[in-house]
């Protein structure tokens, strides 16, 4: 027996709606839900970047903080934190691990050279520091394609002021200093994690 018009035509509705909702799973995952269940992307192996071999010793520093002395505060606050985890990061600050006597070019320069990665504190302060920008500059120069290196925080400026050498990347705005936090340090072990890993893979 035949259905009633306002069934059969809510039928059609439901399967309508079935085959967009479809649709729009293949065309934001690549796959349709069916096959997400049995086929999960594959994970990256576990790696330990504290082992004696591995790749994160190369350099003297996880981390160098380039920040203006305006925001000394906030800064040891988040070396603090960083070198209080489990994985026991290496920060480069300027003001304590300097050599006294030695030319604060060749400090800003050696501090870039022997760090994994780098964190860019940018606030008002910054922005008018020259010895800031020139450290910025050097980063770059060191590794200007490096994802992950180059660490932009932004803290108490617009996004409108973000420098324009450094808008070919992503940064981290400071509005929960505890969330922040947790970026960089996600951020750091992220790059340490894949250093030795791509470093472990090209040893076999």
């Amino acid at each position: 027996m035949r259905g009633s018009p306002a069934l059969t035509s809510r039928a059609a509705g439901e399967v309508s709606c079935r085959t967009l909702e479809a649709r729009w799973c293949t065309s934001c995952y690549g796959r349709s839900s069916s096959s997400t269940s049995t086929a999960q992307p594959s994970r990256p192996a576990p790696v330990d970047i504290s082992s004696s071999s591995s790749a994160r010793w190369a350099k003297s520093y996880d981390v160098c903080i380039c920040h203006s002395e305006v925001d000394l505060e906030f800064v040891e606050e988040l070396v603090s934190y960083l070198e209080s985890q489990p994985q026991s990061l290496r920060c480069f600050l300027q003001l304590r691990d300097s050599v006294a006597g030695s030319a604060v070019m060749t400090e800003l320069c050696e501090a870039v050279q022997n760090s994994h990665c780098w964190v860019m504190l940018i606030t008002p302060s910054f922005l008018q520091d020259p010895w800031c920008r020139y450290q910025m500059h050097q980063a770059l120069a060191e590794a200007p394609m490096a994802n992950g290196r180059t660490i932009p925080v932004l803290k108490d400026i617009d996004r409108k002021d973000y420098p324009r050498e450094l808008r070919n990347l992503y940064y981290i705005y400071v509005a929960l200093k505890e969330n922040s936090f947790r970026q960089i340090r996600d951020t750091v072990l992220r790059y340490l994690e894949e250093l030795c890993r791509s470093s472990t893979s090209g040893m076999q």
